[in-house]
C-alpha cells in the first residue's frame, strides 16, 4: 500500500495504463517536460517519451480534434484540457463530434477518448478558471462523466476511463491535489458508474461529489458529535452513469435526502438527483429534498469571498441541522 497525493495519482494511472496498452497516448498542453501546470504529469515524459507523451500548441480546438482523431483510427489518447473552463472553447467537438459519432455511425467509429480537465474553485484563480463544469458534460448524450474524491478514486477511474470504448470527461478537483491517500499495490481499477458509500447514516443521507465528499464527510461527523444526527454520505464519482440503486438504497433507509454540489444551483447535478429520487420515492421521503449549491454567480477570486460561495463544512453543518428534527 503506497500513499500518494491526489495528483500523484494522476501521473500513477496514467503510467499503468500506458504500461498496459501501447495504443495509449497523452497529449495536451506543457504535460511533457514541465510535467503539468498543476504537476500531475511528472515523470511521464521521460518514462515514455514523446511521441506517446506529447506537448500540443495552446489550442483546446487542436488538442481535440486530434484526439478524436487518434482515438477513430485506433489509438486509446488522453487528452488534457487545462483548466475546465476551457472546454467553452472547444465545446463543439466534445458535444457535436466526439459524443455523437459512434452513434450516427450506427457503432462503426468508436471514440475511446478520456479527456482530463482540473475542476471547480478552492484555489483562488477567479471567475474564469474556477468554474465547476461537470454538469455541463452530464447533458450531452454519450458521454461519460467521472469526478473522483480521493487519490484511489483518481487511479482506478482513470484506468476503468481509458479501457471504456466511450468518451469520458474526467473531472480532477483542483484543490484536491494535494491531498494524500493510500493506493494499493499493483493494478488499480474501480468501476465506472458505481458510487461509494463513505459513510452509513440512519437519520439523513447526503451526496456529495469530489471536494464536497470530505466536506460533507466532516459535517457529518460533527453531526453525530455536536448533535447525535446520524449522517450517510455517499461519494456519486460519477455522474455518467448515475447510480441510482445506491442513492435510492441510502435514501430508503434515512427518507431524508440533501445534495451537496460545487456548481452553481441552476441545472446543477443536485436538481437531477433531487428529481428522479422525487419521482421514485416521494413516499418514502419525510421531508422536501435540500441542495446545498455555490450560488448562481461568477466565482470571486477573493478569498473571503470564494470561501463563502463554495459549500464549506458548516454551511452543510447548519443546513442539516435546520432540515432534521
Amino acid at each position: 500500500m503506497a500513499e500518494l497525493t491526489y495528483r500523484e495519482a494522476v501521473a500513477d494511472g496514467i503510467a499503468q495504463e500506458m504500461e498496459r496498452d501501447p495504443n495509449v497516448v497523452f497529449l495536451g498542453e506543457d504535460i511533457g517536460k514541465a510535467g503539468g501546470v498543476f504537476k500531475a504529469t511528472v515523470g511521464l515524459y521521460d518514462q515514455f517519451g514523446p511521441d506517446r507523451v506529447r506537448d500540443t500548441p495552446i489550442s483546446e480546438q487542436a488538442i481535440l480534434g486530434a484526439a478524436m482523431g487518434a482515438a477513430m483510427t485506433g489509438l486509446k489518447p488522453i487528452a488534457e484540457i487545462m483548466f475546465s473552463d476551457f472546454l467553452a472553447v472547444c465545446w463543439d467537438i466534445v458535444a457535436n463530434q466526439i459524443a455523437k459519432s459512434r452513434y450516427m455511425t450506427d457503432g462503426q467509429v468508436n471514440v475511446p477518448l478520456v479527456i482530463r480537465t482540473a475542476n471547480g474553485g478552492g484555489a483562488r484563480f477567479g471567475a474564469q478558471h474556477s468554474q465547476s463544469v461537470e454538469n455541463w458534460s452530464m447533458m450531452i448524450p454519450g458521454l461519460k462523466v467521472v469526478a473522483p474524491s480521493t487519490p484511489r478514486d483518481v487511479k482506478g477511474l482513470l484506468a476503468a476511463a481509458v479501457r471504456d470504448p466511450d468518451p469520458v470527461m474526467f473531472f480532477e478537483q483542483k484543490s484536491l491535489y494535494p491531498v494524500k491517500g493510500e493506493i494499493p499495490d499493483g493494478e488499480c481499477i474501480e468501476e465506472l458508474g458505481k458510487a461509494k458509500v463513505v459513510r452509513e447514516g440512519s437519520d439523513v443521507t447526503i451526496v456529495a461529489l469530489a471536494a464536497m465528499v470530505p466536506r460533507a464527510v466532516e459535517a457529518a461527523e460533527r453531526l453525530k458529535t455536536e448533535a447525535k444526527i446520524s449522517a450517510g454520505v455517499i461519494d456519486l464519482r460519477s455522474l455518467v452513469p448515475l447510480d441510482t440503486q445506491t442513492i435510492f438504497k441510502e435514501v430508503e433507509k434515512t427518507s431524508r435526502l440533501i445534495t451537496v454540489e460545487e456548481n452553481p444551483r441552476l441545472c446543477g447535478w443536485g436538481a437531477e438527483v433531487s428529481s428522479i429520487v422525487s419521482e421514485e420515492l416521494f413516499w418514502n421521503l419525510d421531508m422536501p429534498i435540500i441542495r446545498v449549491t455555490t450560488p448562481h454567480i461568477p466565482l470571486p477570486s477573493a478569498d473571503e469571498l470564494e470561501d463563502i460561495a463554495i459549500p464549506s463544512v458548516e454551511k452543510i453543518f447548519q443546513t442539516v441541522l435546520r432540515s432534521v428534527d
